[in-house]
């Protein structure tokens, strides 16, 4: 999967949203470490819930926007990373 520069940047930015520390310092080794965990690009809000249901994940009622793994890229995808 290709990962366009407001991904790649939106991931920089907020991973520790999900890691305590730093998995990736440049772009590059975001692309490198994006692509080693399949991460997923959805296109809104509602394939976020459609991927969980498909991976079988219950979120118990949660929100699904609400999960660490999930980047709000704002323009409306989202950046699922199953770490």
């Amino acid at each position: 999967m290709k990962y366009d520069s407001k991904i790649v940047s939106c991931f920089l930015a907020h991973q520790d949203q999900l890691f305590p520390e730093p998995v990736a310092d440049t772009e590059e080794e975001a692309v490198y470490f994006l692509e080693d965990v399949d991460a997923v690009v959805a296109h809104s809000a509602k394939d976020v819930k459609k991927y969980f249901e498909e991976e079988g994940v219950d979120l118990e009622g949660e929100n699904p926007l609400d999960q660490a793994e999930v980047f709000d890229v704002g323009d409306g995808r989202y950046l699922i990373v199953e770490a």
